[in-house]
């Protein structure tokens, strides 16, 4: 397990080859969201790249995990982006939460963590880059190679209207490394277009940001994110059930599901081959 580093951290893991540009393309990172230990195995496994260690994802969309779990998390060998969310709800935060995201910012990297995964909007509905900017810099003081991960707050920016050039724009001048999204949409396949923009968009905005792919992926819709660009594919590997009957109560499982989790890893690995001769 030990030595998976994020091609931001140690070179990409391998290559694609890019028909339309005519050269080879990195192939895109692997993350998955986990809450616990078990999830850190099943990544290990398939090969993940890193980890986002959360807790109460289902309940609340995630919430800073318990210090404990970052610690047992930080001692399992693969990289670690912990979420810093202080609650569930909307992402504009008071000066004194804004504080507490900077203490626990500065307590899971003392932990052990690559990184943190962070998100704050402003009172225009775009990423707030005053508040970014402080939690970047606290960060960095803190592990002058720490990741920073800006997650789906970026989606509920552009469902608010805010211009994506612009949005990204306020990431890359932060010091922001990537981000989260579904392209604006509930999941990748309905925001596949717009991540597709946002790819390109970023290459004249925002060149030090990358494009993570996440919300809904599927084993099937691997290859067309692959297709458009997107540096790393985010999952919690969760399927969510296509009726209420599949749970029993209508809720996608609380477990991570290992065989969902291998087959996304695989559809990555064979992405060249899918894209390219559509097996």
């Amino acid at each position: 397990m030990a030595g998976l580093l994020s091609g931001a951290e140690a070179g990409t893991a391998g290559l694609l080859n890019d028909a339309a540009a005519g050269e080879l393309r990195p192939v895109p990172d692997l993350e998955f969201a986990v809450e616990d230990v078990t999830g850190m195995r099943i990544s290990a496994a398939v090969g993940a790249t890193r980890v986002e260690l959360c807790a109460a994802l289902i309940a609340t969309g995630g919430i800073t995990p318990d210090m404990r779990m970052v610690d047992m998390a930080c001692e399992a060998g693969l990289p670690v982006h912990v979420l810093v969310r202080p609650r569930p709800g909307g992402f504009a935060y008071t000066p004194e939460e804004l504080r507490i995201i900077e203490r626990d910012v500065v307590a899971v990297l003392r932990a052990g963590a690559a990184g943190v995964v962070v998100g704050a909007l402003a009172p225009d509905g775009g990423p707030d880059a005053v508040a970014l900017t402080r939690i970047v810099a606290v960060a960095r003081a803190q592990k002058p190679a720490a990741q920073l991960t800006f997650h789906r707050a970026f989606d509920a920016a552009l469902a608010a209207g805010a211009n994506p050039a612009d949005a990204l724009g306020r990431l890359e001048d932060a010091g922001v490394n990537r981000v989260l999204t579904s392209g604006g949409g509930t999941d990748c396949t309905q925001g596949i277009g717009m991540l597709a923009r946002l790819v390109e968009l970023g290459r004249d905005h925002a060149p030090g940001v990358q494009i993570m792919a996440g919300g809904g992926v599927t084993v099937d819709i691997v290859p067309r994110l692959v297709t458009a660009g997107v540096h790393a594919v985010h999952s919690s590997a969760r399927p969510r059930p296509a009726s209420p009957l599949d749970t029993g109560a209508g809720v996608r499982p609380e477990a991570m599901d290992p065989e969902l989790a291998a087959g996304i890893a695989a559809a990555l690995r064979t992405a060249d081959r899918i894209t390219e001769h559509g097996e």
